[in-house]
């Protein structure tokens, strides 16, 4: 459809075929506390770990509070998952790579597919801004694996040869890509 408007002043109009420009919105970035600095306790780097993976995080020198809380030296944590670091001019995104953790969340569980992930955590404010100096994890890669299921089976005594004691066969480890 066409939109068509009347501009009665005689200020000349622009061409429809002209670009608008906009400029970003105007985002305060607060400082992070000198100090600050956010990390993995758990996975540590290149971990096999299975699933659902057990995350939880760390952070010095801040306070984790709930997203809206408006606060000094505070934030709450977000965990990148096989995503680059978004643009720390805007809002941290929300969808599957951005997962906020706005009740001041300091661990959770995550279920992956298998193989290579890279996890980072970056601390936002109460608006889930990044703070003026990011507040950013070490990127850690981690491979979710499926394990197979504990099998029993019947060991024979050595000195009699009769069936002794069920033994429990240890578990075959299978990455898919």
């Amino acid at each position: 459809f066409i939109v068509v408007a009347c501009n009665q002043d005689s200020q000349t109009n622009k061409s429809s075929n002209e670009e608008i420009t906009y400029s970003p919105p105007s985002i305060i970035r607060k400082p992070a506390p000198d100090g600050a600095k956010v990390y993995f306790i758990t996975p540590k780097e290149n971990a096999i770990v299975s699933n659902p993976v057990k995350v939880k995080f760390g952070v010095n020198a801040m306070e984790i509070l709930p997203s809206g809380q408006d606060k000094i030296h505070t934030g709450h944590h977000h965990i990148i998952i096989d995503a680059d670091l978004p643009d720390m001019n805007f809002p941290i995104p929300a969808d599957k790579n951005y997962i906020h953790f706005g009740k001041g969340q300091t661990e959770t569980t995550i279920k992956l597919q298998p193989g290579k992930h890279s996890l980072q955590l970056l601390v936002g404010n109460y608006a889930h801004i990044p703070h003026k100096n990011p507040i950013i994890s070490e990127n850690v890669t981690i491979t979710p694996v499926i394990k197979a299921p504990t099998t029993k089976t019947k060991s024979r005594s050595r000195t009699t040869g009769t069936p002794s004691v069920d033994a429990v066969s240890s578990p075959t480890v299978m990455a898919f890509k």
